[in-house]
């Protein structure tokens, strides 16, 4: 018989010891394990506890700490944006992108009540401008690219650009306004995830999976094997660690290699009393690099983000923070007046061609929620539900199929 484990309460209060919100749980019972504490590990194991799936999360990091987890939506700005992230040959993505999208609402005010806790939602579109005539190239060819998709998408002016964001430079040279590109609070969400998965029956067991074991001869189960020397046995297992799932063992070569794709941006903050610094999410393009400034609510600033391939890295860096405020002040100068209250060090998950990998792999049991790469905060809804119903029917929905786990395998 496996030992018996603990499980952690999703969300214990702000002054809770880790340790208090601790209390036994069998691990005898089968059912889902989830891998993985990111956004797309949480909505997986609320979305499947709400199908009346015994589900259980293995996570070693709070939720309640996102600013020292490891998960890349821990540190992700939030954009939602199909229209202005859309890349050329990347069309499928896209598609599946823009339906995510169109969950959103939906997705966001079912989570809230679920879980009490409100997201940072926010629908005042998105803003893509240029810096140069280059930029204003290349935004041109996104615009018609936006145009054939059928996405919502229309193209300013630089005065009708300053006059949607008064702060933007005056250089600026145009732009295009995605309406229905939004934005939400990934900490947030992550919460309102662990609180609504919580109340859905799933457990969490606070530990670092090691090797997912397979089933096999002679009575072997699946399972997975925890840091701690417990097991979890299983009938169905979902790898949701993002790039940090390369850790875990796991039985044949059915985890296609994930590359980190390590980004560094910064929070800051609005002085008291001064005007918001943009209303909007604005993104830019500035000498052929990209930029990003996405305001909250509370007068929060997320700006950034670096693209490097530079493995597990995560060391913060002079230049990575240079080029990420160099950028954004030739867009929107004022933000030197800012005060900066975090600087950030995330790891995207990339796939090998950057789709995500959904669903049942050739391991009995064992399934994937992967790879999303710049993509995690936008697809967390279409996640979710694809991969319900795949731990219910053992099958993708058509529209996610493109994405099966196993498609490397079968090409």
């Amino acid at each position: 018989m496996p030992a018996k484990g603990v499980e952690r309460s999703a969300v214990p209060t702000q002054n809770e010891p880790r340790s208090a919100a601790i209390r036994p749980t069998n691990a005898s019972d089968r059912g889902v394990v989830v891998v993985g504490g990111g956004l797309v590990g949480r909505v997986t194991a609320w979305r499947a506890a709400q199908r009346g799936l015994p589900v259980t999360l293995v996570e070693p990091d709070p939720v309640t700490d996102p600013a020292a987890a490891r998960a890349a939506s821990a540190v992700a700005a939030g954009m939602l944006t199909p229209a202005t992230e859309a890349t050329f040959g990347e069309e499928p993505l896209m598609e599946l992108g823009i339906r995510s999208a169109g969950m959103y609402a939906d997705f966001v005010a079912e989570l809230e009540e679920a879980s009490g806790i409100s997201v940072g939602y926010r629908t005042t579109g998105t803003l893509l401008v240029a810096f140069d005539r280059d930029d204003l190239a290349v935004l041109t060819e996104l615009h018609g690219l936006q145009r054939r998709l059928g996405v919502a998408a229309e193209r300013l002016t630089s005065r009708e650009c300053r006059r949607l964001e008064p702060m933007l430079a005056p250089s600026v040279r145009g732009g295009v306004l995605a309406p229905d590109d939004h934005s939400v609070d990934p900490r947030l969400l992550l919460r309102a995830l662990a609180a609504a998965g919580e109340r859905a029956g799933a457990a969490e067991y606070t530990a670092a999976a090691e090797e997912v074991l397979s089933p096999g001869p002679e009575g072997a189960r699946l399972g997975v094997r925890l840091s701690d020397g417990h097991t979890l046995p299983a009938d169905q297992v979902v790898l949701a660690a993002g790039c940090w799932g390369e850790g875990v063992r796991v039985p044949g070569p059915v985890v296609p290699p994930l590359r980190p794709v390590k980004g560094q941006l910064l929070r800051a903050r609005v002085p008291d009393g001064e005007p918001p610094i943009v209303h909007r999410t604005v993104r830019g393009l500035v000498r052929g690099f990209a930029t990003y400034l996405v305001p909250r609510a509370d007068g929060e600033v997320v700006i950034g983000a670096t693209q490097e391939e530079l493995g597990h890295d995560t060391a913060l860096t002079v230049g990575g923070l240079w080029q990420v405020l160099r950028d954004a002040r030739e867009l929107v100068p004022g933000v030197s007046e800012l005060e900066v209250t975090e600087t950030c060090v995330g790891l995207r998950p990339g796939s090998p061609d950057n789709e995500p990998l959904l669903g049942p792999t050739r391991v009995p049991g064992l399934h994937l929620a992967a790879g999303h790469f710049r993509h995690g905060v936008l697809l967390a809804p279409v996640t979710g539900e694809a991969m319900a119903h795949a731990l219910t029917t053992a099958t993708l929905p058509e529209y996610a199929r493109r994405f099966a786990a196993d498609r490397t395998a079968a090409r």
